[in-house]
């Protein structure tokens, strides 16, 4: 098996990907014709149909607010949980 070596894709590129799998050329020809990694394809596909844009940071501010607040919930539960220790722990003596 022989590495790749990584490649970078214009936009436009991407776009003209997009657009033949969305006017029905096989998600498998695509990747065989154009020599492209499946993930790389579906990230492509994924990311045009949230955003319309390429970009890594595509997120819209609802997405990036809700990985903020799961963030936020989950420091929170482990806060919580320390406190619950502790308590049993004190109760103790």
């Amino acid at each position: 098996m022989t590495k790749r070596n990584r490649r970078t894709f214009t936009e436009e590129f991407k776009k003209q990907i997009v657009q033949l799998y969305e006017n029905g050329k096989s998600r498998k020809e695509i990747i065989k014709e154009y020599e492209l990694t499946s993930s790389s394809f579906d990230r492509w596909i994924s990311q045009y149909w949230q955003s319309g844009s390429f970009k890594e940071d595509n997120r819209t501010p609802e997405q990036k607010e809700l990985i903020q607040l799961r963030k936020e919930s989950q420091r929170l539960n482990m806060e919580n949980d320390i406190l619950k220790q502790a308590a049993l722990i004190i109760g103790r003596k």
